[in-house]
């Protein structure tokens, strides 16, 4: 191919590549090319808790297809521990479901709960999920939205720590920085939300990183509000949406900085 004729096809790639972004395949252009050998010696577990919910038990009806403790599961976990092995040098074991009365649970410094919009805690496991945070660990709290619902959550955590405030991690604070550098705290639309046009859902506009610190300034818990995370590690690998890449992309990347952050801190 004549030298003229190849900078014309190389401008018209180029051009193209600027005025499709749907067509654009760099959705991870963060991602490193090899492990991050930052993290070597860390070991990590996606643990997702099996929980008690306000209407097990009942044929009360729900906006979903089975128990809410399983939501996105078990392909969110699947692939966020996928990428985490892709992104960093992270030892990352195979993903488990757990009971906060599992004698294990003391094993795994890292838990999730998914829709906790609907978790009912009883008095031991609030003690437990106490004990367990006090002791160092971290539990990530994901997809929930509205007043309603951060109302019922609001009320659980008090079973835990009836003495501390929930309040909102600072803008400038390192977890938007520590292995991605992002903007803010992102809101990750739910894939009915997407199809629907929307980010949001059940009047939860504006998404919000929350924790609970302890004595150390260490957060014990990653709040995320009005966003849907595990949405977006559930659907990334689905060809029918390419339009919701984008929000996979924000999902891994934020999911990424909080299990990083709370792993070396």
């Amino acid at each position: 191919m004549k030298p003229a004729a190849r900078r014309l096809l190389t401008a018209l790639a180029v051009l193209a590549f600027t005025l499709v972004p749907a067509l654009q395949p760099r959705v991870d252009a963060q991602l490193p090319t090899g492990a991050d050998d930052r993290f070597a010696g860390l070991q990590w577990r996606f643990v997702r808790i099996k929980y008690h919910y306000n209407t097990e038990g009942t044929r009360q009806g729900q906006d979903f297809y089975g128990e809410p403790w399983l939501i996105d599961g078990p392909a969110a976990e699947q692939n966020l521990s996928r990428r985490l092995r892709t992104a960093t040098s992270i030892d990352v074991l195979d993903p488990i479901v757990l009971t906060l009365d599992d004698p294990r649970l003391f094993q795994n410094p890292w838990i999730y709960f998914v829709e906790p919009g609907n978790l009912a805690l009883t008095e031991s496991d609030a003690k437990t999920l106490r004990e367990f945070l006090l002791r160092g660990g971290t539990a990530l709290f994901d997809d929930f939205h509205g007043p309603y619902e951060w109302e019922h959550f609001e009320k659980e955590m008090k079973k835990v720590f009836p003495d501390r405030q929930i309040v909102d991690f600072p803008k400038d604070h390192p977890i938007y920085s520590c292995f991605y550098k992002l903007d803010g705290y992102p809101q990750v639309a739910g894939l009915g939300s997407f199809m629907a046009g929307r980010s949001w859902e059940k009047g939860g506009f504006v998404a919000h990183l929350r924790t609970i610190f302890d004595d150390n300034q260490r957060p014990m818990l990653y709040i995320n509000w009005n966003t849907d995370m595990g949405d977006g590690w559930e659907w990334s690998n689905a060809e029918e949406y390419p339009g919701y890449l984008k929000y996979t992309s924000l999902a891994y990347r934020m999911g990424i900085n909080e299990v990083v952050y709370a792993l070396t801190h």
